[in-house]
């Protein structure tokens, strides 16, 4: 016998087919706000090794030690962090990591000696590994599927404005009031945003639904999605139900496991260049003829010109094929590094392919991450979106060990950034593979609709 009925909804498709409401943006600028005080601790402490070098006679080599160990610790914390997401929630891990970031980072400005300094580095640094993938999977889980790509992009910007207002706030608060006041500030900063991010981010609806808990799930999905006009959502699971694989054997399987290596070379590749060219900019810059200021100046647009392409980016994703806005980044990077031999000679092509790669690279890096938010099913989200960052964050190891190879021989920067071109190029090969892998997993963008969308049905008593 047939019934009029309609088919239940899952609580994802529920959001997906809802338009943004007023809270779903402001979980976005939560996140967004969140991503900031990530880049922000982040790189604050690269400002303050020079001064511990010259007040307390560290060794360069301790220094080289805690930074290299620094990086491993956020590699770990991003490696641990997603499983435990996906299994217990992604929302308690966020806010234990800025707890544990801000705290650490702010008690480094009351550090004595290097040691006590070197492991609140190191456990700020397991917090920093944590949450941006945490993060970045809450936002995609409560973002519509149209527009979850725009969102996670969107709110990863936050990085490099954080990275951005590291500098500004080291040039004006060491000078005045010393680097252990600029410690406190980056550090104390975040844990603002634990308030807000308690009362209005819930937890993901698929970690609620894991836990069989239909009137918190009820709970969220009301008090996050707009427009209710009266469907039928499935709040409970099944009584008999297959136990879920564990995260990291749904990406390493075989159905995902060529995405994520795609998807972990992107990482690799995107994360060290941005670094190679940071790091050597101001190096390569001086040895071509370029004053320290010429050469901060080259690295602050290469900044500002990665705010403005990520913004750009997020916004320009809800209309473009992520996959070929990817492609597409990745291949006007390696036009504008092969030609950096030909005309970054002199100051002003030194500033052009700052800008230009600025435009390129950090947008690439949005898009990477918008790809992690969408090729995995949202109970292995937060575990994959952890381990591409992880991975990625180890492309500045090797971007450093080869930079500093390239730089001990004697190259120019154009040459350098032309060798660099090869792999950037390779991201753009990478892309369209990934798009062919992942065509048939992508969520469909809904089509706009003037009817009213669907939301939860009363609650049977």
């Amino acid at each position: 016998m047939s019934t009029d009925a309609p088919p239940q909804l899952s609580p994802q498709q529920f959001i997906d087919r809802s338009p943004m409401s007023r809270k779903q943006w402001l979980i976005v600028t939560l996140g967004l706000f969140t991503m900031v005080a990530e880049g922000l601790d982040s790189v604050v402490a690269s400002f303050v090794y020079p001064r511990i070098v010259k007040e307390w006679g560290t060794d360069l080599h301790t220094v080289t030690v805690t930074v290299t160990v620094s990086v491993l610790a956020m590699v770990a914390g991003g490696v641990a962090a997603g499983p435990l997401a996906d299994r217990h929630g992604r929302k308690g891990i966020t806010v234990a990591g800025i707890a544990v970031f801000g705290l650490a980072t702010a008690g480094m400005g009351a550090a004595q000696n290097i040691a006590a300094f070197a492991g609140l580095r190191i456990l700020a640094c397991l917090a920093l590994g944590a949450v941006l993938p945490t993060v970045m999977a809450l936002v995609a889980d409560w973002t519509p599927a149209g527009r979850r790509v725009q969102m996670v992009a969107l709110a990863f910007a936050g990085v490099t404005v954080g990275t951005t207002t590291g500098g500004i706030l080291s040039s004006v608060l060491i000078p005045a009031f010393g680097w252990p006041v600029l410690m406190a500030v980056c550090g104390l900063l975040p844990l603002l945003l634990i308030p807000a991010i308690v009362r209005h981010i819930p937890e993901s609806v698929s970690v609620l639904a894991a836990r069989r808990r239909p009137a918190e799930l009820r709970q969220a999905l009301a008090a996050v999605v707009a427009d209710p006009d009266g469907a039928d959502v499935a709040l409970e699971q099944p009584a008999v139900v297959r136990r879920p694989r564990p995260p990291a054997r749904v990406i390493l399987s075989r159905d995902f496991a060529p995405t994520t290596a795609l998807l972990w070379l992107c990482s690799f590749v995107a994360v060290g260049a941005v670094f190679l060219v940071l790091s050597y900019l101001p190096l390569l810059g001086e040895r071509m003829g370029l004053t320290s200021a010429q050469a901060g100046v080259a690295v602050a647009v290469f900044g500002w010109g990665g705010l403005v392409g990520q913004f750009a980016v997020s916004f320009a994703l809800k209309r473009f094929d992520l996959f070929r806005a990817l492609a597409g980044l990745c291949a006007l990077s390696a036009a504008v590094l092969a030609g950096a031999a030909l005309w970054a000679t002199q100051f002003t092509g030194v500033l052009a392919t700052a800008f230009a790669l600025g435009l390129c690279l950090p947008a690439a890096n949005s898009a990477i991450q918008a790809i992690g938010a969408i090729v995995y099913p949202p109970s292995a989200r937060a575990t994959g979106m952890s381990w591409a960052t992880s991975v990625g964050k180890l492309g500045p190891v090797a971007a450093g060990l080869f930079g500093g190879l390239m730089v001990e021989a004697g190259w120019s920067l154009g040459t350098v950034l032309a060798t660099v071109s090869v792999p950037v190029g390779l991201l753009a090969a990478a892309a369209v593979a990934l798009r062919t892998r992942s065509r048939t997993r992508i969520e469909p963008k809904p089509q706009t609709v003037s009817r009213p969308v669907p939301t939860l049905a009363p609650e049977k008593v």
